[in-house]
């Protein structure tokens, strides 16, 4: 079963945003499939470093 989503209001940087969506358009994914990508990939990273 698919986990759940909801939808939630951010600010972020508009360099940084720009560059999300370019990275995400050449993975051909949506902007918000990507940040999950990066966010996933980021917990995934601390689990291994957090003692």
């Amino acid at each position: 079963m698919k986990p759940l989503k909801e939808k939630i209001s951010i600010t972020i940087d508009s360099d940084i945003l720009e560059r999300i969506k370019y990275e995400a358009e050449q993975d051909d994914r949506s902007l918000s499939q990507y940040i999950n990508i990066i966010l996933k990939q980021h917990i995934k990273n601390k689990e291994k470093t957090t003692p």
